[in-house]
């Protein structure tokens, strides 16, 4: 008697079995070409008519797409905006600085982390703003737990902040870099720029491989609009973090060819 399934799929290639052929076939490795074909359709009159996939919900609350956002950045002030030249240079130095980390990756991932230097899990997204921005950045500089901090004899890593060091970075893969970026920039949407998010943001570009995927581009994007967006409210040209904003505007511009984005001479 057919089956159902032979019933809207008749067989293209009739198998003649013998009797004992079905449990021989299943309890073990097919020995000619008829035998794998009987087991391929063993197999698949086993499977059920209806499978539902399990499904984490979790994973359902991150953005299933990637809006890559066409609008510039904010119009720096007048006199807050580098000159040609000066992004010139600095995209020269950052070429520099990937090709030296593409070299010495190898040498440096083999290095032992210091007992001090616990990464967080891939998927702990708290634990890794703690981890590169440090507790006193994460709670705030106000919290009073922390207000001593800095004189403290011994630094502590885990109140300032892990530095992005080569023995840090080069155990990164591509998708740890695209995480790690988008969890820095979405905290930097919300807060203003410091010296160690400075770093990272840096380091972290370095480490970029192009050409560059969606994600990315959405990223970096949303990255030179923010620092755009806090240079435009800055009332001196003195501002300690200026020169930080303008670099990472000019590697997205100029560098990674958001051109649209890009400073023009004035």
């Amino acid at each position: 008697m057919k089956s159902d399934v032979e019933e809207l799929m008749p067989r293209l290639l009739p198998v003649d079995c013998g009797e004992d052929t079905e449990d021989r076939v299943l309890n073990g490795p097919p020995r000619n070409p008829q035998e794998y074909l009987r087991q391929v359709q063993l197999e698949a009159s086993l499977c059920p008519d209806v499978v539902v996939a399990q499904i984490d919900p979790k994973k359902l609350t991150k953005k299933q797409t990637v809006n890559v956002s066409v609008a510039g950045c904010p119009a720096a002030p007048v006199g807050f905006s580098p000159s040609l030249g000066w992004q010139q240079h600095q995209v020269s130095n950052f070429s520099d600085i990937r090709q030296s980390i593409t070299r010495n990756r190898t040498h440096w991932s083999n290095h032992t982390l210091d007992d001090n230097v616990q990464m967080p899990k891939l998927t702990d997204e708290e634990g890794w703003k703690r981890f590169c921005l440090g507790e006193k950045t994460y709670l705030g500089s106000s919290s009073s737990s922390l207000a001593d901090a800095d004189q403290e004899p011994a630094l502590d890593y885990s109140k300032v902040g892990f530095p992005p060091l080569l023995s840090i970075i080069s155990r990164f893969n591509q998708s740890t870099v695209l995480m790690l970026l988008d969890i820095l920039i979405s905290w930097f949407e919300e807060r203003k720029f410091v010296p160690q998010l400075g770093r990272w943001l840096y380091t972290l570009l370095a480490c970029l491989e192009k050409p560059l995927l969606p994600e990315a581009h959405s990223s970096i994007r949303q990255l030179a609009r923010r620092c755009a967006q806090l240079r435009s409210t800055m009332n001196s040209q003195e501002d300690e973090n200026l020169p930080a904003l303008n670099l990472l505007i000019c590697l997205v511009a100029r560098y990674f060819e958001q051109v649209d984005l890009a400073d023009q001479p004035e």
